[in-house]
């Protein structure tokens, strides 16, 4: 336990991403706490917490990624379990939050599994939510306890910065992420462009469009995610066919689930630049994917959440190319 402002603070992390929970640690100054995460034969999950939590504000790292009713579930007992051993306060950070494309009702009879899974979140007895880069900005909304969605841009801005590429153009690749490449592209004062596109069924895209000039341009695509990767490579190909002289990618979640990897290797893509929201297998590795750390930014932020401080500075940038870390 760390006393910090006057208060007792406890951080833990579950199964999903230890190495980053490790990290958000050394940001702040934390050693983990200890708790053992119990996997039973008939797929029951179990929490025990082996130290005292009595009137502690405590902080839990879990992403939700894949296997994703599995973390959720952890997350879910982890707090039932800190509210019985009377913690003050519950602190979830879920730098990935799964279940977040469920959004919306995109067609009749579906579920809004992102409401569903905010309200399961508070009914275990979540005071505080910390994420990173919400597939939908309104996610927040879902929530009747303070939510704060930090934002992988200044990780991601910064790889690109220390690349000093020629004749940038940051890319959109749909029109919902106009306003993320937009504030990329403020970063590396470059233009932008969009690519117009339709989706006729979940993990499939079809490039319509690329509105803006893209000739000769060392692309950006900046996304919230890449899944399948069958957008990315789409898209791609789209700019190199429009006379786009290289093709980069970055993102902040790497779910890279199916054939991604393999789809990636195989393209024309120079380089795929994720975080480490999710934890990624020995054989996700590929020499086409670059993966920047989000610990800092998240360690500093809980710091400043328990000192009662802005969170505002941690996204403030100078865009001096000399000046160019956080302000």
């Amino acid at each position: 336990m760390a006393i910090i402002d006057g208060k007792k603070i406890k951080l833990f992390s579950l199964s999903a991403n230890r190495a980053l929970a490790q990290e958000i640690a050394e940001a702040c100054g934390l050693a983990l706490a200890n708790c053992d995460v119990v996997h039973f034969a008939d797929g029951e999950i179990n929490v025990s917490i082996n130290e005292t939590v009595r009137g502690c504000d405590v902080f839990v790292v879990q992403p939700t990624s894949a296997p994703a009713n599995d973390h959720l579930m952890e997350l879910l007992i982890m707090c039932d379990a800190l509210k019985r051993a009377s913690c003050k306060s519950i602190s979830l950070v879920i730098p990935y939050y799964g279940y977040a494309r469920q959004d919306r009702k995109a067609k009749s009879r579906q579920p809004i599994t992102a409401k569903l899974v905010a309200d399961l979140i508070q009914a275990a007895g979540a005071n505080r939510v910390i994420t990173l880069d919400l597939h939908a900005a309104q996610i927040q909304g879902f929530f009747n306890i303070p939510i704060d969605n930090f934002m992988g841009l200044p990780v991601l801005s910064n790889y690109f910065l220390d690349k000093n590429l020629d004749n940038v153009c940051v890319i959109s690749p749909d029109h919902g992420g106009v306003t993320r490449a937009r504030a990329f592209a403020q970063v590396l004062e470059a233009p932008i462009a969009i690519i117009d596109k339709r989706r006729p069924e979940p993990n499939k895209a079809e490039v319509m469009n690329i509105i803006g000039n893209v000739e000769g341009k060392t692309c950006i695509i900046v996304d919230d995610m890449i899944d399948t990767a069958g957008t990315l490579v789409a898209a791609a190909n789209a700019l190199l066919s429009k006379g786009a002289a290289k093709v980069y990618a970055c993102a902040t979640h790497g779910v890279l689930s199916g054939p991604a990897i393999q789809r990636i290797n195989d393209s024309q893509i120079v380089e795929v630049v994720i975080t480490n929201t999710i934890a990624q297998a020995p054989e996700k590795e590929s020499p086409k994917i670059r993966i920047c750390s989000v610990g800092s930014i998240l360690g500093h932020g809980i710091l400043r959440i328990i000192n009662d401080e802005s969170l505002s500075g941690l996204f403030t940038y100078s865009y001096d190319k000399t000046k160019r870390d956080l302000l």
